[in-house]
């Protein structure tokens, strides 16, 4: 019983590791950075949209 309260954790998440490891050659491929570059430009236009309806 020394194995019991531990037992499967690894096992059960086999499966989503080997999914999110795949690499698909048909997925849209997107840089980090341009995604945080949009989200500041965003953000950015949505600030200069308060400003304006002032």
């Amino acid at each position: 019983m020394s194995g019991s309260g531990n037992s499967g954790g690894l096992m059960s998440s086999a499966g989503l590791v080997r999914y999110f490891d795949a690499e698909d050659r048909n997925a849209i491929r997107i840089d980090p950075k341009t995604i945080v570059a949009f989200g500041v430009l965003f953000g950015v236009f949505v600030q200069v949209l308060n400003l304006v309806s002032l």
